[in-house]
């Protein structure tokens, strides 16, 4: 049986080292899984070979090494630049609440009387709108949340058909509804990734303060 990774052991299992690389992870994600992948193990190899000579459980060494390796912010701000990335930069809280309550009213919105439907439809493209418009994510994220919020504009119609064959009365007025439910099922899921996405960059923003 392998003993656990000992932090005396291995410099890259240094609760600073973890705190240090794990900020540069979170400033480059934008960056391609494979890119941000390969800027880590440089580092994590650079820091490994400059602790070799000091003991890696002397903090005060560690932050030697760590200092001159620099900021993650900067650090992740030069590879973004090489890769022509922007930067994304974090929003109020008020801002990015205000995106993601309307990403997930479409589906409540549903149980207005008749004009339930067109309301959620509202809603959403607003989400995507403000989403679009917003600093705070990735073209990634962006192209993938849009995608996910204008989805019951053909997913709707879809399930409209399929409940309509499937019912011998017709698409009723529940069938409706149920179709419309089904359609709009997608933009939580849209708030859900967008939300994650939102607090990863305001704890990267906060550590490399």
């Amino acid at each position: 049986m392998n003993d656990p990774v000992n932090p005396v052991n291995n410099p890259a299992e240094h609760p600073l080292v973890r705190a240090h690389l794990d900020a540069v992870d979170r400033c480059t994600a934008p960056l391609p899984a494979e890119r941000r992948h390969e800027l880590l193990a440089d580092l994590r190899e650079h820091i490994e070979t400059a602790l070799a000579e000091h003991d890696p459980a002397d903090e005060d060494a560690v932050r030697h090494v760590l200092a001159q390796l620099g900021d993650p912010r900067r650090i992740a701000d030069a590879a973004l630049a090489e890769d022509g990335r922007p930067r994304p930069e974090p929003e109020t809280a008020r801002r990015t609440t205000l995106t993601l309550l309307l990403a997930v009213l479409p589906l409540p919105l549903l149980l207005v009387p008749a004009i339930g439907p067109v309301l959620a439809l509202v809603t959403a493209v607003a989400a995507a709108v403000r989403v679009a418009k917003s600093a705070q994510w990735t073209r990634r994220e962006k192209t993938q949340a849009t995608l996910l919020l204008l989805s019951p504009l053909l997913l709707t119609p879809l399930a409209a058909g399929v409940v309509a064959v499937s019912s011998s009365h017709g698409l009723s007025p529940a069938g409706v509804l149920v179709a419309c439910a089904v359609g709009f099922c997608p933009t939580p899921v849209a708030a859900l990734r967008l939300s994650r996405s939102a607090t990863r960059l305001r704890t990267a923003a906060t550590l490399t303060a």
